[in-house]
């Protein structure tokens, strides 16, 4: 192809390379140019859209390469929402998703069909469509909320829950107004349509996180396991669509199903927002554009009237759903705002309902004109309406999460003298073993804390091996690889001292480390120990918090974490610090945490957490003797977490000497975390000192105890 031929071009552009080029020129700069005049990008891409579109300047046609991308976006959308739910906060906010589903379903329901009857003087039945077109939306304006990192507050996840009732719910009225007018809607219709559904969501539910979990185990490969999650959400879709209704809900679910394989903080997660917010959902948003029509507004009154009346409509009964949520749960104006800029954007379900519907006949006029479900113009009021309340959705989604947002900000500056700062540091040794110490210290991390990571290798200058700085930096290098895919830093640290040990200790004192992540020892002989000389070495000479890590599978795929605290763990002055790394773990990863706990940490527990709760349950801790039965209580896919104790410490117990031999005996297929908690001389607090020893009581040591831990939580 020569350059004669690129840039002599014919409208609509139909060079791919020119038209790909075009495309991702709007995706780059549309939001830029516009973001100078407060608009939001999402919005831009839209107006960029209408420009370029068939109803613009027609530089692009709409053609079926942008229908697939759009499509794709679309479904992506739908799938970011329902991975980023918080499985924990969606079951306790269900009732509030069922009751806001329903207000922002049966308002559009009323005003829409009274509508449609007396102001568009439609018939009963294209009055119930149209009206099933304002109940839905679409959630067009969530990646604003999720780029300002509020994706899991209350009124978010609310709303995300009642999108898949109301969406589910119109889409249903759809399939039955359609099949009615096919004369289809009887008994055997009923029956195929609640058993499909049910097909449906038990395959999807119940299957795909057993299909995700087995993939995860048996291929770690960046590329594969990224297109394996592409596909399942287009499988969802697909099934979705074989059962009856959209293919958004399939989408959705997939992301519900599967959200606790894949961590907020993982790689995978990263490349998931990162394709889509780059290309997946900007090509969704210029494909709505390019259905904007502005000659409409020309062709006669009718058009204009019925755009208006959808408009105001749709806007109105979108409103009073989130103005009766609001007052419902006492939420603030901010959170109205949120509810009200996420469920008032019409674009999917609505495209899909105002197109089935004009494509349906359902008679002739005398004149031999097809008579239309939805006619002429309606289709082209539903796309200004689009268009209007997309702009509406963005500026007030925006507006309400850039308040919370900036108020969490205000908050957490508040707090930040106060606030002790995390340093982890992670010997490695092999790039094997370094990149699953990496993935833990990442879940390990607390929310909107400042945290830093170190990576260590240390070489022995008494071998003059000239390989071995270079393999330790290539080591070091991997390791920071494996934590730039998640978007954390690593701070690359390479030492030279003849004893390892001496070395480990001597960079904790220097940067005042706080946890110390470590890999099982390798045994080389029989007179090796458990966990190895140099693990033990530094367990009797430094009082940091120490996790020794030994991986069977990747931790992401664990299904429950069993967490063993031996009786008096809270009476000592590093329980607060492990507890909230635990605590990090459920709400990084959302898997279900078992505590075997005595009946006085169980209340010392349940006491702190029920203001950051977490999936989890108690279960008594067993005696002594009966940690001999661990290879009995864990089950396939659990994670053993063991908190042990160093020596003079209040829940020392001489039978702690046992568990990592009990470990190494029956747990050879089991992943398993050791805890060693960290010591008050680490902590350097004088209120710390004074706890110690029980020169406190018990409820100062508690309300110390809660005060530091809501500190460190610091949740989202």
């Amino acid at each position: 192809m020569n350059l004669y031929a690129i840039f002599t071009l014919e409208l609509p552009i139909t060079n791919p390379v020119v038209k790909f080029l075009l495309i991702l020129l709007i995706i780059l700069l549309a939001p830029i140019f516009l973001n100078r005049l407060k608009i939001p990008p999402l919005l831009g891409l839209i107006i960029a859209g209408a420009i370029v579109g068939p109803m613009g300047f027609g530089l692009i046609e709409r053609d079926s390469g942008i229908i697939l991308s759009g499509t794709a976006g679309l479904l992506y959308i739908m799938f970011l929402a329902g991975l980023e739910i918080d499985i924990h906060e969606f079951k306790k906010n269900r009732n509030k998703s069922l009751v806001f589903g329903m207000f922002t379903f049966l308002f559009p329901m009323f005003l829409g069909t009274l509508a449609g009857l007396y102001l568009l003087d439609l018939s009963l039945i294209s009055s119930i469509l149209l009206a099933s077109m304002f109940a839905s939306h679409t959630l067009i304006a969530y990646p604003v909320i999720s780029k300002l990192g509020i994706g899991k507050t209350r009124s978010v996840q609310i709303t995300v829950g009642g999108t898949l009732i109301t969406d589910t719910l119109a889409l249903l009225i759809l399939a039955i107004i359609i099949g009615s007018t096919r004369g289809e809607v009887n008994a055997f219709f009923w029956i195929k349509l609640i058993l499909s559904l049910i097909a449906f969501a038990l395959v999807i539910i119940f299957g795909f996180p057993r299909l995700g979990r087995w993939f995860f185990k048996k291929y770690s490969d960046n590329s594969s396991q990224y297109i394996f999650v592409l596909a399942l959400v287009f499988l969802g879709a697909s099934l979705a669509e074989l059962a009856g209704i959209e293919a958004i809900i399939g989408a959705f679910l997939v992301g519900l199903a599967i959200s606790s394989l894949i961590p907020q903080t993982s790689p995978l997660m990263n490349r998931i927002e990162f394709v889509g917010n780059s290309i997946f959902i900007p090509f969704f948003l210029i494909g709505v554009g390019m259905l904007v029509d502005f000659r409409v507004f020309i062709d006669g009154w009718e058009t204009i009237w019925v755009a208006i009346v959808m408009t105001l409509v749709a806007i109105l009964a979108k409103w009073i759903a989130a103005f009766a949520t609001q007052k419902t749960f006492k939420f603030s104006l901010d959170e109205r705002r949120i509810i009200f800029g996420l469920s008032n954007a019409q674009a999917a379900a609505t495209l899909a309902a105002v197109i089935i519907g004009y494509n349906t006949v359902i008679g002739t006029s005398e004149s031999g004109e097809p008579i239309r479900l939805l006619s002429e113009s309606i289709l082209n009021g539903t796309i200004i309406m689009i268009l209007i309340t997309c702009t509406i959705a963005s500026f007030a989604a925006q507006k309400g999460a850039k308040n919370i947002a900036l108020a969490e900000s205000i908050q957490d500056n508040a707090t930040i003298e106060n606030e002790i700062s995390e340093r982890i540091l992670i010997p490695v040794r092999n790039q094997e073993t370094s990149d699953e110490l990496i993935k833990l210290s990442i879940l390990l991390q607390s929310p909107k804390k400042k945290t830093s990571m170190y990576a260590l290798s240390i070489i022995n200058p008494d071998f003059q091996d000239s390989s071995a700085e270079m393999k330790a930096q290539k080591t070091l290098n991997k390791a920071s690889e494996t934590a730039a895919s998640t978007d954390h830093f690593l701070i690359e640290l390479l030492r030279y001292d003849t004893n390892v040990e001496h070395g480990i200790s001597g960079v904790i004192h220097e940067n005042k480390i706080t946890d110390l992540v470590l890999g099982l020892h390798e045994k080389q002989s029989m007179e090796d120990s458990f966990l190895g000389n140099l693990t033990e070495n530094l367990l009797s000479k430094t009082n940091t918090t120490t996790f020794i890590y030994k991986s069977s599978q990747p931790f992401d795929t664990h299904k429950r974490h069993l967490i063993f605290v031996p009786p008096f763990a809270e009476k000592e002055l590093g329980f607060p610090f492990w507890l909230v790394k635990v605590w990090n773990i459920a709400r990084n990863t959302g898997a279900r945490m078992i505590f075997y706990v005595s009946p006085d940490t169980r209340s010392y527990l349940e006491e702190i957490l029920k203001k950051h709760p977490i999936r989890m349950e108690f279960r008594p801790f067993p005696d002594w003797e009966g940690l001999e039965n661990l290879n009995i209580i864990l089950k396939p896919d659990d994670n053993l977490i063991m908190v042990l104790s160093r020596k003079g410490e209040s829940s020392y117990h001489p039978s702690l000497e046992r568990v990592p031999n009990l470990i190494n005996v029956w747990l050879k297929k089991h992943s398993f975390i050791l805890i060693y908690p960290n010591q008050p001389k680490a902590i350097g607090m004088p209120m710390m000192d004074m706890m110690h020893g029980s020169l406190i009581g018990p409820i100062e040591r508690l309300d110390y105890t809660s005060r530091l831990l809501n500190s460190l939580f610091r949740r989202k």
